[in-house]
């Protein structure tokens, strides 16, 4: 069949494929690469694929290949390691230049590195596997720490977009002339082509996102978020404009899109079964945006678009044939990854050098013009649209709120107030506004709580963390029914250390199922520590301080040694009054992070409680320059040593770098209050009052 044919040969076809004759393409003929000098062999055994490399230990050993992994426009190979394990190796075949690479070009990657490719980080299991294979079951052992990882195909098949297709065969069997049906009719379980684009659009997104995985059954034509949580545009992640930064992939990009709000899917550019383009170059633009009528179909609004010659100087202002000239080159410019994997940003948003010189976002003018400067980009635009003025964007919001800049709480308010922004910076939105405490701030959360985005919702929920007791058990219950999987999960974190009766008989079922759920959530995540600290957390907070401990403790068997485990387990010994307990898993884990501020930090307050702060200010002192959370527990302490001017001097150093840090201005205020330096200090409180006017502690200060 014409659908079956075109999937062949497939980047879908070929995501994963045995090791063999015909699917290696990287030069295995006793090949060497060096990279900052650690040599890998490439060579051929028998039948066989075989890598000599440094292994776990550091050590050369012999590694059979036994996957490839892609196969445009680079190859990975998966090499097994102990435990059911598959790697990515790190070194790659380019498959255009024909030459091997590291992924890690600029960097020597050792056995002792997190990037290693014996690493979690470079894991099959967890990392790609989801991706590549259709009925994939992880099948991770917690207990012996071993993966027994099965699919039903090994490529990403038919089933991996239009769920299970028994009933469609026997349908197909029975009616081998029918044509034209809906998908309910001939038997599949996904409606890809619903008049909602969400459907299509969440299906996709299960590979095509940047997102975690909250349970262990994928349910075909459900909500994304029952299943997956896609990340916001969270800093070092997105650009504050919602630009790519990292390996973001399309979900996110494209849900900010003008397209996705008119109802584009997926499958309105690109062919659902080849995975190309329908068109090339400008001819896939111009169908919609064109001089005279757009080839919409019927479920697009195009009620909007502008009757113009697109696809000529006039518009683009570059030479027909010349770079600028493609619409892609403006509107979704590529970024590499992985070193020779361009991909453009599916916002297809406009050049806005203005944000640029604003907030320090990149722009696609300046991506080719490097020699000039965004002041000229944006006066080339304004000279080119005279009369036209950049609208608000929600980037500048967000770039305020993340560096805590003058007007971030009223900023961040009217894009969670305005339905017409794309959910996803609305939520992101929300997230950071749970930083600025104060009235609207609970108001803004009050009324997004009801939203009708679950993006919204969950990022709501998840910022209630800091409410007041009696507010949280108020706005939480009914979240608990959320016709959402993510948003339920959430509202029973949050609530998971109330008792039963604060949280009442009516939502004692809604959530113990919720409980459930989450408890499956941070289980189906097990191998990487992030799953057992979960475990950990939600054990602490129901009382289960056995379980809780070896949760923890488990954790700590990663390599390398998680963090948040070292500090989440010496606080559990600390609650539990075992304070010189909690002192020695601290020390231990800055063996494994020397010089950790999160670590420092904790430390330093397990040495105060008992009572020993000389050695407390030293610690503090050592790492303070280099981390502001540091600083303010150090000025701090300073403080109640007696030595104000000191830490007076600590905060003033540590300020600009802050973000305009609520904790520091708040001491930087009361510290020179406390010295009759009232002019001083209320300065500090006015920049204060500038970022949040509504921040309680400008009415305290009073």
């Amino acid at each position: 069949m014409a659908q079956h044919r075109l999937w062949q040969g497939s980047h879908h076809d070929l995501a994963m494929q045995v090791a063999n004759e015909r699917t290696v393409l990287g030069d295995f003929n006793d090949t060497r690469f060096t990279s900052h000098g650690l040599v890998t062999r490439f060579s051929r055994r028998g039948g066989s694929f075989v890598v000599t490399t440094d292994g776990p230990d550091g050590k050369p050993a012999d590694y059979e290949v036994k996957y490839v992994f892609g196969v445009d426009p680079l190859q990975q190979y998966l090499l097994e390691l102990p435990g059911g394990r598959l790697q990515a190796l790190s070194v790659a075949w380019d498959v255009r230049r024909k030459r091997w690479f590291h992924m890690y070009p600029r960097e020597r990657i050792d056995y002792r590195d997190e990037l290693h490719w014996t690493k979690p980080s470079q894991n099959w299991n967890f990392m790609c596997a989801e991706y590549h294979s259709t009925g994939l079951r992880k099948n991770y052992d917690a207990a012996k720490d071993r993966y027994d990882t099965a699919w039903f195909q090994i490529d990403v098949g038919c089933q991996a977009c239009h769920g299970p297709g028994s009933a469609h065969v026997a349908w197909a069997k029975a009616n081998p002339n029918a044509q034209g049906l809906s998908a309910e009719a001939v038997g599949l379980e996904v409606n890809l082509k619903s008049p909602s684009n969400r459907a299509q659009i969440d299906a996709c997104a299960r590979c095509h996102s940047r997102r975690s995985v909250n349970a262990s059954d994928y349910v075909y034509g459900r909500p994304l978020m029952d299943t997956h949580l896609p990340v916001l545009l969270e800093e070092g992640v997105y650009y504050a404009d919602g630009q790519i930064l990292e390996e973001d992939y399309e979900y996110d990009s494209f849900l900010q899109s003008r397209m996705y709000e008119k109802g584009l899917r997926c499958t309105d550019c690109h062919d659902p079964h080849s995975g190309a383009r329908k068109a090339e170059g400008n001819a896939l633009c111009v169908r919609c945006h064109n001089a005279t009528k757009p080839e919409a179909r019927a479920g697009i609004d195009s009620s909007g678009l502008k009757k113009e010659d697109y696809n000529s100087p006039a518009h683009h202002f570059h030479a027909p044939g010349k770079p600028g000239s493609v619409c892609v080159d403006c509107h979704a410019p590529r970024t590499t990854y992985m070193v020779v994997d361009p991909r453009a940003d599916h916002s297809f948003r406009i050049p806005r050098p203005d944000l640029t010189i604003k907030i320090g976002t990149p722009n696609a003018c300046n991506g080719c013009h490097r020699e000039r400067s965004p002041q000229w980009a944006a006066d080339e635009i304004a000279r080119r649209h005279p009369g036209e003025r950049p609208s608000p964007h929600y980037g500048e919001a967000l770039a305020a709120g993340r560096r805590g800049a003058s007007g971030a709480v009223a900023a961040l308010t009217k894009i969670v107030d305005d339905g017409s922004r794309p959910a996803i910076a609305r939520a992101t939105a929300v997230e950071l506004l749970a930083r600025y405490p104060g009235a609207l701030s609970a108001r803004v959360i009050g009324d997004a709580i009801r939203d009708p985005d679950p993006l919204v919702r969950r990022a709501t929920v998840a910022g209630l963390d800091s409410a007041p007791r009696e507010q949280r058990v108020y706005w939480l219950a009914p979240m608990l029914r959320d016709p959402v999987r993510a948003v339920r999960i959430e509202a029973a974190r949050q609530l998971a250390a109330f008792p039963d009766s604060a949280i009442g008989e009516t939502n004692r079922a809604a959530f113990n199922a919720a409980l459930a759920d989450l408890e499956e959530s941070h289980r189906v995540n097990q191998d990487r520590a992030e799953g057992r600290i979960g475990l950990g957390n939600l054990y602490l907070a129901r009382g289960r301080s056995g379980e809780a401990e070896a949760a923890y403790r488990s954790a700590l068997a990663f390599d390398p040694v998680p963090v948040p485990a070292v500090v989440n387990l010496a606080d559990f010994y600390r609650a539990g009054g075992r304070e010189s307990k909690a002192e020695a898993v601290l020390r231990q884990g800055l063996v494994s992070h020397p010089r950790n501020a999160a670590l420092s930090r904790a430390l330093a307050l397990s040495l105060v409680r008992q009572g020993r702060k000389p050695e407390a200010l030293k610690l503090l002192a050592s790492s303070a320059a280099e981390n502001t959370d540091v600083a303010y527990l150090y000025a701090l302490a300073l403080d109640d040593a007696g030595r104000r001017g000191e830490a007076l001097r600590v905060l003033e150093r540590a300020l600009p770098k802050s973000n305009g840090s609520r904790d520091i201005l708040v001491a930087l205020a009361s510290f020179e209050q406390r010295d009759g330096n009232l002019e001083k200090a209320a300065g500090y409180l006015k920049r204060l009052a500038a970022i949040n006017p509504y921040d309680p502690a400008l009415a305290e200060s009073r």
